[in-house]
């Protein structure tokens, strides 16, 4: 097990540290309010980075989000690049692939997805595929060309398997309105979550999907017996009842989404804490309380050390998993436990930033709440600490190798 980046990873790291450093500062930030960062958007497409992650891998993605995280960009970057780059580039038909890359790499198309599974279903309409059903937040879908829904389908003989389609949403680019004459399109309302993630309700009422990979993917595969129906009870939704749900071929490619996923706003995480807990550092070290700094009182030490450790364990952990996905070695246990870091942990430390920070960490302007506000978006992300605790049981519990 060995971490160490890559040469292009590192070089794909400092890169996007670099251009977060320079354009995701507390004064631009301040003036784009809630809105994305239009210009820090171009200059990271400009720079090659959404492209660069089919080359650096999960691991690298995971150290390009944490820088992310450490500034709070507001942009489409994390969601662009997993479930866009990374998810296509892995899963997709080679048409996919040469047809949406180019366009994610450049920018011009960015996509979202609308993860965990939740209520949608899909039905074959000829050579094509027609879903429904209603996603209550989808993050950074204002913005967003394309959407990665996981939908359930039913099987000629009746039993069920999940998908993953691709959904436009009517834009041509990830700037303004969907195109009014789309009739197909689907609906989209804004919706303000705890961060500032330009997300949005999504209602699809038998609107076009393009399924993600082969269309074979819903062949029973050879090795399941006569008569077995697939189902193993876990679909990878926390806490879910999946005993509807067959284990398909299909639902490889969701459940390695999802992991990918965990893992990589995870690292995104590890990056909102790490930012955080600087600049609670920064704070202590100049502010004085009769005439010491408040950095030398042992209970501050101690609270910015546990915070530390906290950090280093959401980092470490979305490593281990980036890395075994990376290495194509079983990954779901690590992605589990990377994620349930980033919920429990992650909670800890921004809040332990703010209140280091005294009556000012109350300050809603005051940089050190956005990342109170990102920290406590990303811990119930993809499922709270709890429910993926009880997931990570069951799959300990029900799987010889995971």
């Amino acid at each position: 097990m060995d971490f160490t980046p890559t040469e292009e990873q590192a070089a794909a790291r400092d890169l996007a540290a670099g251009i977060f450093r320079d354009l995701s500062t507390p004064e631009r930030l301040a003036k784009a309010g809630r809105s994305t960062d239009r210009e820090l958007w171009s200059a990271l497409c400009a720079a090659g980075l959404p492209g660069a992650v089919e080359e650096i891998g999960l691991l690298g993605l995971v150290l390009l989000l944490e820088e992310q995280g450490r500034g709070t960009a507001q942009v489409p970057f994390a969601v662009t690049c997993l479930y866009g780059v990374h998810t296509v580039s892995e899963h997709g038909t080679a048409e996919q692939r040469e047809r949406l890359l180019p366009l994610l790499a450049s920018g011009a198309e960015v996509m979202t997805g609308a993860f965990p599974l939740r209520s949608v279903v899909a039905e074959a309409d000829g050579a094509g595929w027609r879903l429904t059903g209603v996603l209550t937040a989808v993050p950074w879908l204002r913005d967003a060309t394309r959407v990665l829904v996981p939908a359930r389908v039913t099987l000629p003989d009746g039993t069920v398997s999940v998908g993953c389609f691709l959904v436009g949403t009517g834009r041509t680019d990830g700037d303004g309105p969907p195109e009014a004459d789309d009739v197909e399109a689907p609906a989209v309302e804004a919706v303000e979550l705890t961060a500032p993630w330009s997300a949005g309700r999504l209602t699809l009422d038998r609107t076009p999907g393009e399924l993600l990979g082969a269309p074979g993917r819903f062949e029973r595969p050879a090795d399941l017996p006569p008569g077995h129906d697939g189902r193993d009870g876990h679909d990878g939704r926390s806490g879910a009842d999946t005993r509807d749900v067959a284990g398909y071929r299909d639902m490889a490619v969701y459940r390695d989404v999802l992991a990918s996923a965990r893992v990589a706003f995870a690292g995104l995480q590890a990056g909102v804490c790490a930012g955080s807990l600087a600049r609670a550092v920064e704070y202590t070290s100049v502010r004085e309380q009769f005439g010491r700094p408040l950095a030398a009182k042992q209970a501050v030490l101690l609270r910015a050390a546990d915070a530390h450790m906290d950090t280093e364990a959401i980092r470490v952990t979305a490593y281990e998993g980036s890395w075994r996905r990376d290495q194509h070695l079983p990954h779901q246990r690590a992605a589990l436990t990377a994620a349930w870091w980033a919920s429990e942990a992650g909670k800890r430390v921004v809040h332990t930033g703010q209140h280091l920070h005294g009556g000012t960490g109350a300050d809603v302007e005051h940089p050190v709440h956005r990342h109170f506000l990102w920290g406590r978006q990303l811990d119930a992300y993809l499922g709270p600490g709890a429910e993926i605790l009880a997931e990570l049981g069951d799959t300990i519990a029900t799987e010889e190798t995971v």
